[in-house]
């Protein structure tokens, strides 16, 4: 019992330490953004999508109990929404970002006045917010696949982060873990879905990178 509360524990940790790791590869776009006191080249929608992703699982962890969840995903969300005033601030078209920001944000609380409001059932509301929630995250790891695409056609790796691939790795299996070893497949299999595309994107480093090595032999030592 002892050895199987150490392994919880472990896990948990593992859990929190990857995900915030994933989450702070975000404060290079904040440097950047600082030091160019510009927006170029960084994207805002992913900051978006992940603020609304890190509230959903919030709930999700406040109504099933589980401290796990509610931390990890209540830092993300200060990181989140730090990096989306951040580029509010220096964005020249604040128009667009604060109208896609209030739709989603709208769309938000009518789904939580939903699920709050209209249905009392207890279990009923834990898997109808688990489904949202893992619908929710398998889209975001399946988003950057037109990327993929993209890097294939090009056969070069520069779209792509390396740290973040890492990290996005280590979170995945450590959540589809700690789904496993809770029993609930709502944190499970959409964590599936984030293994795999690291993996892709890994064997592009890989396969790419040594393409590269046979193009300029000279540069090798």
């Amino acid at each position: 019992m002892e050895a199987g509360g150490a392994a919880d524990s472990l896990l948990s940790g593992a859990c929190v330490l990857f995900t915030l790791a994933m989450y702070s590869t975000g404060l290079s776009d904040l440097r950047q953004m600082r030091t160019t006191r510009s927006v170029d080249s960084v994207q805002f929608l992913p900051f978006l999508t992940t603020d609304i992703n890190n509230l959903s699982w919030m709930s999700y962890g406040a109504l099933k109990g589980d401290g796990t969840l509610i931390f990890v995903n209540a830092t993300g969300a200060v990181l989140q929404t730090a990096y989306i005033l951040v580029y509010l601030h220096y964005c020249p078209r604040k128009r667009p970002v604060l109208l896609q920001t209030a739709t989603l944000l709208g769309v938000l609380l009518l789904g939580f006045g939903y699920f709050w409001l209209l249905v009392p059932n207890l279990e009923a509301r834990l898997r109808q917010l688990g489904l949202f929630c893992s619908i929710f995250t398998i889209s975001m790891y399946l988003s950057p696949l037109a990327d993929l695409a993209k890097i294939i056609q090009t056969r070069s790796t520069q779209r792509l982060s390396f740290p973040l691939t890492i990290a996005t790795l280590l979170t995945s299996a450590s959540w589809t873990l700690y789904g496993f070893r809770l029993g609930d497949p709502y944190i499970m299999v959409p964590n599936l879905p984030g293994v795999l595309t690291s993996v892709i994107r890994l064997w592009l480093f890989w396969k790419y990178s040594r393409e590269q090595d046979r193009s300029h032999p000279l540069l090798q030592t």
